[in-house]
């Protein structure tokens, strides 16, 4: 390494952010990006360790350690500490096919895992990891880089997520003929419709979709499978499919007047939010103006709702979680290098706090009952409060009694996850799932292949649900299977 005192002589600095007040009056990106010298400087404080495990990319006792792309994370940090950013761009392009979404909205399992991060701040991987990439577009060394010759072989992709944007960039660079369909009216998925502008703004999925458009790939949208085209048609026009079709089977609150007008799926208010932009936020098809929002579940996506309702102008917004709050400090069963399950202050909760001076998450607490007008419109919420307790060796969830209460609220959104992916598309392939409701694969871990000729799964909708780097990792293990399927098929009929 190029300076070996680094991670003792300089402290961890994240990217900046706008002010909170400032930013909820708009939908852009709220992060700053930091200058050449202090960049410098955080790369300088990867420590050269013997192990690094920020690359690792494992899954243990479901949590993550390391990065699932297994970025070349310290050779780039180093590269960085020296301002040599176009090499730095070379290694990370080598591993991660759009760092611009992972720097971004990844979580940073390899922070988690970094070594320094045992009894210290670890390096600041995700913000270098974003400037290499920014730095790559503005330099031009992130540009079309069409294949020199194609295969004849082609590939439909359904589902132009993280997932299927992967799949369909590496098969494209290996020559094949790749058609994306997307059943929405923009490609990307989640990435355009699952996350909010503020913190993935949606010039940046358009600026990689288009460099994918000009490099070869088809993207066909508003175009459900089994309405619009049909298996056979995709089987019969194409030598092997990809399944990306993500998991978005909504997990729903079982509640008395759950059918209450101005209950949504968090989703169905974040995609209708971001739609919105491409004409006038004010005219969002669910706007909470001047409401009292209440979001149940604690997740990421519940943040986002938060975040959301805030830029809308909400007369107030209260996040419901039923598990208690995160520990400051590591527990004993969440031990380095497993991803830290502490205590954050994340972007919407920052702006709750300026805004209202209050942390808008409530914890321990359970929603029984929505309470409704003559109208049928929701009035509020009737909550109790619960507890973890073991019994017969595991955990439960028990009601207190006398912690009953009830919350007013105009709008609710329920951010309680899912429960694997959507049925549509996998009944009509007649796909074999397993136990969770996720498409089979012959080996759940290493083999996409599905119990379709031809026809195989990756992302979200074979793994359940995730991060966007594990789709990535994921698009680009089922195109090297896809890519050896179809150079045995034609090897078969050379033969």
């Amino acid at each position: 390494m190029g300076y070996l005192r680094g991670f003792i002589d300089y402290s961890r600095e994240d990217q900046q952010t706008r002010d909170p007040i400032d930013r909820i009056k708009d939908w852009g990106e709220y992060t700053i990006r930091l200058d050449e010298d202090e960049l410098q400087r955080q790369g300088a404080r990867c420590m050269d360790c013997g192990t690094p495990f920020c690359h690792t990319g494992i899954s243990f006792n479901q949590s993550d350690i390391g990065c699932p792309v297994n970025n070349f994370i310290p050779e780039w940090n180093e590269l960085v500490s020296e301002g040599d950013w176009q090499h730095a761009f070379e290694r990370l392009k080598e591993t991660n096919n759009f760092p611009e979404f992972t720097g971004r909205v990844c979580p940073a399992p390899c922070e988690g895992s970094c070594t320094l991060a045992i009894n210290d701040d670890p390096v600041a991987i995700k913000t270098i990891e974003n400037e290499i990439i920014e730095r790559g577009f503005e330099n031009g060394w992130e540009q079309a880089n069409p294949p020199a010759h194609r295969t004849g072989k082609q590939v439909a992709v359904v589902g132009s997520g993280p997932a299927g944007l992967a799949a369909a960039d590496q098969l494209n660079q290996q020559g094949h003929t790749v058609t994306v369909y997307e059943r929405d009216d923009r490609p990307g998925g989640l990435l355009m419709y699952g996350i909010p502008n503020m913190k993935l703004e949606k010039e940046t999925v358009d600026r990689r979709v288009k460099l994918l458009e000009e490099e070869g790939v088809t993207f066909v949208c508003n175009t459900s499978v089994g309405e619009d085209i049909t298996r056979d048609e995709l089987k019969a026009d194409n030598d092997a499919v990809i399944i990306c079709t993500g998991s978005q089977q909504h997990r729903d609150v079982p509640a008395d007047n759950r059918d209450s007008n101005g209950i949504h799926f968090a989703m169905d208010y974040l995609t209708e939010a971001t739609k919105s932009l491409e004409h006038d936020p004010d005219q969002a098809a669910i706007h909470a103006r001047g409401k009292n929002v209440i979001v149940i579940g604690g997740g990421d996506t519940g943040a986002d709702c938060v975040a959301t309702a805030l830029r809308q102008e909400c007369a107030r917004v209260v996040q419901f979680g039923k598990h208690p709050a995160s520990p400051e400090e590591r527990d004993d069963d969440n031990p380095w290098p497993l991803f830290p399950m502490t205590f954050k202050l994340d972007y919407g909760y920052q702006e709750a706090v300026e805004a209202y001076d209050e942390d808008p998450r409530k914890y321990e607490i359970l929603t029984k009952a929505f309470e409704t007008n003559e109208n049928g419109d929701v009035t509020s919420l009737k909550t109790v409060r619960v507890e973890k307790v073991e019994e017969g060796g595991r955990l439960v969830t028990k009601e207190l009694p006398g912690t009953e209460e009830v919350w007013e609220a105009d709008l609710v959104f329920v951010a309680i996850g899912f429960t694997g992916p959507e049925r549509d598309v996998l009944d009509h392939f007649g796909l074999e799932l397993d136990d969770r409701g996720r498409i089979w694969t012959v080996d759940g871990t290493n083999d996409y292949r599905t119990s379709d000729d031809n026809v195989f799964a990756a992302g979200d909708a074979r793994r359940g649900q995730s991060l966007v780097v594990w789709a990535i990792r994921e698009g680009r293990e089922v195109a090297e299977q896809v890519d050896t399927y179809l150079a045995n098929e034609t090897e078969q009929v050379i033969i």
